[in-house]
């Protein structure tokens, strides 16, 4: 019952941060969200800032099961489209990461120092990745620090443009192609 009820706060949460991001966000507006009084959320999460610390965690939870389901863990970019994809399932995913990245540019904490400490992360689990598989030179000639940090400047774009122009559905197919180009291999 604990664990249903946090995901519950954390889901009223995700929507929440969404629409209004980190500053407009009150621990009141996510109770309201969830059914709950003011009280019952923060029995929970004792401030906004560990909601907020948690929702992101949250989300990469619900990235992370969705990814683990994905056949062929050599097809990169058939896996990061399938990370696009599922974007495109659960709106409030790309909106939260976005809201994320337009607070933490604005040095709103605790957005600035969690992508921080994401893009770092992920980067370095990519470059470390790369380098096992291709060496110093990916097939395209470019070198997996390059390679990783185009890959994340292009998932964060693809997402921006996506939620601008919700009519697209072709953006899992682009970054499929996209990556194949990028990391030399073919299309699958």
């Amino acid at each position: 019952m604990e664990e249903t009820r946090r995901e519950e706060i954390l889901e009223a949460a995700l929507r929440v941060f969404a629409e209004r991001g980190f500053r407009g966000t009150s621990i009141d507006a996510v109770a309201e969200r969830a059914g709950l009084t003011r009280q019952g959320v923060l029995h929970y999460f004792p401030s906004k800032k560990k909601l907020f610390m948690a929702l992101l965690r949250f989300r990469e939870k619900l990235n992370r099961e969705h990814l683990e389901g994905h056949d062929d863990k050599d097809d990169w970019p058939g896996m990061l489209a399938a990370a696009v994809a599922y974007d495109h399932t659960y709106p409030c995913l790309a909106q939260v990461h976005s809201v994320m990245l337009a607070e933490g540019v604005t040095g709103a904490a605790p957005a600035q120092q969690y992508l921080h400490d994401h893009y770092e992360t992920m980067q370095a689990l990519m470059i470390a990745q790369l380098t096992e598989r291709y060496g110093e030179r990916l097939p395209s000639g470019l070198s997996p620090r390059a390679a990783a940090r185009a890959m994340l400047a292009m998932l964060d774009g693809m997402q921006q443009q996506w939620l601008l122009d919700g009519e697209q559905d072709d953006y899992p197919e682009i970054m499929r192609d996209v990556l194949s180009v990028l990391l030399g291999s073919t299309p699958v």
